[in-house]
Formats: structure tokens, sequence, C-alpha cells
């Protein structure tokens, strides 16, 4: 049986993993056998993580905090948990191809999942002109029509980054003002690559093999019309990945874990849970990083009043 087992390898997951390992408690840390590294695998430069003047590429600054991890005594296992039961004191956590493990405490880090838009042809389409990842899949778009679907940041460094290979990307946004702040809103609208459709919402997606075009529905008037594209990028924004845990830990109104005050603890003993998975509203990889620390130093504690009481 372990001491503590981390599931999640994000900015949380590695933090916390990093301050657990260096307090001698020799980590396990689960990563998604295909998502290791979270969401930053998916994001082009990063600009505002401290210490990096110049950025770094999200993929490269994961690579990093995996390796000062596995430095201090981490064990990352590149697989996906199934199931867990945290509800008596012994906590079990299953996974797909590496068995069942046992631990005293545990630091839920999951992260979140990108957000669809949920109209027909979607799923069918992904991969084949339809994508949620522009570093995964812009380089498949040059010199090609193509659209992005949101209003806030992710959006705007998604439209900004696709221009490195598109001939044109619309930003389709279902007001008539974003969300985004301020220097990324004017790096995109000071793109001349890139072209904003306002008051609209994509209701459906064409294509037999692949991405054809999309229909546009006013949010203001309700009439239609049709665009042509050879590729829809959707940035509408993130929903905690909690499914793993519904029934036994409490959630808030928002969908995330319920965490007492600013601690990561939740409302069952020895569970403890950091990073986008606990924060609707900021959802930064610092404050991600610093989820990490919290949750590490409320287990450390927890582990050690356990440790105390069977002297």
């Amino acid at each position: 049986m372990r001491q503590l087992i981390i599931i999640g390898s994000g900015p949380a997951g590695y933090t916390a993993a990093i301050y657990a390992a260096r307090a001698n408690f020799a980590p396990l840390l689960i990563a998604s056998s295909v998502e290791a590294g979270g969401e930053l695998m998916n994001t082009t430069e990063v600009e505002n993580f401290p210490g990096f003047p110049e950025g770094i590429m999200g993929p490269d600054l994961m690579d990093k905090m995996r390796d000062q991890a596995i430095r201090f005594g981490t064990e990352v296992l590149l697989d996906d948990v199934t199931s867990v039961d945290f509800r008596s004191d012994i906590k079990k956590i299953s996974t797909g191809s590496s068995g069942d493990f046992e631990a005293q405490a545990v630091i839920f880090a999951t992260g979140s999942a990108y957000r669809k838009l949920g109209i027909p042809d979607e799923d069918r389409l992904s991969g084949h002109g339809v994508s949620w990842c522009a570093t995964c899949d812009g380089f498949f778009f040059r010199q090609k029509t193509i659209a992005v679907v949101g209003g806030g940041d992710s959006a705007m460094e998604e439209a900004t980054f696709l221009t490195k290979f598109a001939d044109k990307v619309f930003v389709i946004h279902r007001k008539d003002k974003l969300r985004a702040s301020k220097i990324m809103q004017d790096r995109a609208m000071a793109n001349e690559k890139i072209e904003f459709i306002w008051n609209s919402a994509v209701t459906g997606i064409s294509g037999a093999d692949a991405l054809t075009g999309v229909t546009l529905t006013s949010t203001v008037t309700g009439d239609t019309s049709e665009l042509a594209l050879d590729g829809l990028f959707i940035a509408i924004g993130n929903d905690p990945r909690t499914h793993l845990v519904h029934g036994q830990i409490d959630l808030t109104p928002e969908g995330t874990i319920a965490v007492s005050g600013r601690s990561s603890r939740t409302n069952l003993a020895g569970i403890f849970a950091a990073g986008d998975v606990i924060d609707p509203t900021y959802r930064q990889a610092v404050t991600a990083a610093a989820s990490g620390t919290v949750a590490a130093l409320d287990a450390e504690h927890f582990l050690s009043a356990l440790a105390d009481a069977h002297k």
C-alpha cells in the first residue's frame, strides 16, 4: 500500500508530486495514457508562467515539471484510472492496464476537459476538420479558411496561433464583446488574417467525409446563414473531470470538487483535490501549481498525523 497517490498530471498534479516527493512520501502519480501533462500539452507559448521571461511552450513546461517530480522520487505511471473507492480508510484505485492500487491518501488533480458544442456531426467529423487543439492540428490547415468558436483567452490564443498556417481565420462569438483579457483581444484584433463574426452561434456542421462548412444562427434575430470552412476549432471552455468521484465527493454548484476554505480538503478524510478540478474561476497554470502545493502540504499533515496516531 502506498502512502500517497496523485491522480492527474497537469501543473497541479506535478507540483503536488514535487512537494510530496521532497517530503519523502515517494508518491505514485497516475497520468493518463494518452493525455499525460494535461491541457498545457495542447497549448502554444506560455508567456505568463513565472520564471520564463521569454515564454515557454506548454509541452516543454510540463516536461520540466514531470522531470522535476521524478528527480525527487515520484513514480509516474502512464495509465488511465477507471474507478475509485474513497469511502474507507484505505483508498482504492483501479486502472485500465496496471491493476489496482491502495493508498492512505489521494490527491485528485484530474483537471478539466474540452467543452463541446453538442450539435450533430461534431464527433463524427472530429479529426476531419473539427478540432479542439490548434497546436495538434493547425499544421494541416495551411492556406485554408478556418474558424474558431469562443470569446475567451483560449479562443484568442487559438485564433492567433492558427494564422501561422491558415489564410483566413474567423472568430465566431455568441455575443458582441469578448471576455478575453485585453492583451489577448488586442493581439487578435490587430491580426489582419482574423475576422470576427459577432452575435452568432454554430448550430450545424456540414460535410460528408470532411468539414465543408457550418450553419450560423444569429443570437439576436434567429436568422441562419452558411459559412464555407475547411476547419473548425472549438474553444468554448472546459468542464471539470469529476466523473470518477460522483456519489463520493461533494461538488459545488459549478460542478467542481468542493474543498474546505482555502485548503484542498474534501468531505472525505484523506482525499485532497487541486487544480482546475476545484477552480471554476481562474484556471491558470500558475494557480493550479499553487493549488498542488496546498494539496501536498495538506496531505503531508494528514499522513504525519496518521503516523503519529499509530505510534
